[in-house]
C-alpha cells in the first residue's frame, strides 16, 4: 500500500488532472545529477539513500477498481470505514474494507472521482477478490464495479517534485505520507515511465517498507488481520459517519482502549552475513514468512516479511507478536534450513515502528 492521508489532493488532480499543477519541480542540481540523469536503476544503496533523504521512482504493483452508477457513492460509504461523503471531487483517502466480523478483505485508497464514480486502489493481485466482495455485497444497488488495467508509479523521498508532467495521464494522482514514506502515487491505464528519475532498486524499497511499518496485503494484512493489530484505525476510520460492515467489532474495540492480543511490530535480526550474501537484492527474503518468534521455547508470534537493509546490512523484519512483548525485548527467529545451513534460532531485538536496522 502506499497511502495518503484524508484530504484535497494539492494538485487538484483527479480522474481528469489536466492543466492542475503538471510542471516538475526543480531537483537541486547536484542531486539530480547523481539521480535523475541516466533514468536506470540506481544500486541498492543509492536507492536507500534516496528513499530517506532524496527522489526516486518506484515502479508499484497496484490494482484499480471502478465502481460506476448512480449509487456507486453511498454504497461504497456503506462498504468502507471511511467517510468519503466528505470527499470533494479528485479527493482521496485510505480506508478499509471489512468482512462482517470486522475483519480485514482490504486496505485501499478510495478516490471520488466523479458524482457517480469511485475509484479503490490497493495493492496489486487483490483486485479480483475486492470486486467480488464488493458484488456479494450489492443488493439492489444501482452500481456497477470492474478491475481495471493499470500500471502505476510513486515518487517517492523528500525531494520529490510537487507535481509531476505525468499527472494529466493517471487516474489517481495521490500524495503519499506514512512515517517517513514520503512522495506521489501515480496509477492510470495509459501511464508509461516518467522521462528523468532514476528507479529504485526493489530490494532497497522492500527494506525501507519494513522500517517504516508500511503493511503489505498478502504480507501483513489478510483475512485474519484485525484493523487495529496493524495499526491501521486511527489513519483508516472515521467515527463520525454512519454504518458500514464490520464496524461493531472496529468501535467495541476503540471504546476498550484498542487492545488486542498481538501487534505490529519491528525486528532487527542477527543473522550472520546477510548483507554479504545479498549484495543486490535478489528477492529472496533472508528469514521465511511464518519463521515463529520465541521467547525462550514459546511461541510469541511470527514473521511476515524480511530484508537486509542496504546501508547497516542488518536484516529488518515485520512481525506479530504478542502484545506482552516489550520494545528492546530479545527474542529469537526460528530459521529454516538451507543448502549450506541447518535450521537454527536468531538472536534479534523488537523495535517498534517505524524503526532503523
Amino acid at each position: 500500500m502506499n497511502p495518503v492521508a484524508p484530504g484535497r489532493n494539492p494538485t487538484g488532480a483527479g480522474t481528469n488532472p489536466a492543466g492542475a499543477g503538471t510542471a516538475v519541480a526543480t531537483i537541486p542540481a547536484a542531486r539530480a545529477r547523481r539521480s535523475h540523469t541516466s533514468g536506470g536503476e540506481l544500486s541498492l544503496e543509492a536507492s536507500y539513500e534516496e528513499l530517506r533523504d532524496g527522489s526516486v521512482l518506484v515502479e508499484l504493483q497496484r490494482d484499480l477498481v471502478r465502481l460506476s452508477g448512480p449509487d456507486a457513492v453511498s454504497f461504497m460509504q456503506g462498504q468502507c470505514t471511511q467517510d468519503i461523503s466528505t470527499l470533494a471531487g479528485g479527493d482521496c483517502a485510505d480506508a478499509l474494507v471489512l468482512d462482517p466480523r470486522g475483519k480485514l478483505d482490504a486496505l485501499a485508497r478510495v478516490t471520488l472521482s466523479g458524482a457517480e464514480e469511485v475509484l479503490v486502489d490497493l495493492d496489486g493481485g487483490f483486485g479480483e477478490a475486492l470486486v467480488e466482495r464488493l458484488r456479494r455485497f450489492r443488493i439492489r444497488v444501482r452500481a456497477e464495479v470492474e478491475v481495471l488495467g493499470v500500471r502505476a508509479f510513486g515518487w517517492r523521498g523528500p525531494r520529490s517534485p510537487e507535481a509531476v508532467a505525468s499527472a494529466a495521464e493517471a487516474s489517481v494522482v495521490a500524495r503519499v505520507a506514512w512515517n517517513a514514506v514520503v512522495g506521489w502515487d501515480l496509477v492510470g491505464a495509459s501511464l508509461e515511465v516518467p522521462p528523468g528519475p532514476s528507479r529504485c532498486a526493489a530490494g532497497a524499497w522492500e527494506a525501507f517498507r519494513i522500517e517504516e511499518g508500511l503493511p503489505l496485503m498478502g504480507a501483513e494484512l489478510d483475512e485474519r488481520t484485525i484493523p487495529a493489530e496493524a495499526g491501521l484505525v486511527d489513519r483508516c476510520v472515521s467515527f463520525d459517519k454512519g454504518c458500514y460492515t464490520g464496524q461493531e467489532l472496529v468501535a467495541r474495540l476503540q471504546a476498550r482502549g484498542s487492545k488486542v492480543a498481538r501487534r505490529l511490530c519491528g525486528l532487527v535480526v542477527d543473522l550472520p552475513g546477510a548483507g554479504r550474501a545479498r549484495p543486490t537484492g535478489d528477492g529472496a527474503p533472508p528469514v521465511e514468512r511464518g519463521s515463529r518468534v520465541l521467547v525462550g521455547s514459546k511461541q510469541v508470534g511470527s514473521v511476515t516479511s524480511s530484508a537486509v537493509s542496504p546501508i547497516s546490512g542488518a536484516v529488518v523484519a515485520l512481525a506479530y507478536l504478542h502484545r506482552s512483548v516489550a520494545p528492546s525485548s530479545e527474542v529469537a527467529v526460528e530459521c529454516a534450513a538451507s543448502s549450506d545451513l541447518p535450521a537454527r534460532s536468531i538472536a534479534a531485538e523488537v523495535r517498534d515502528l517505524p524503526f532503523r536496522g
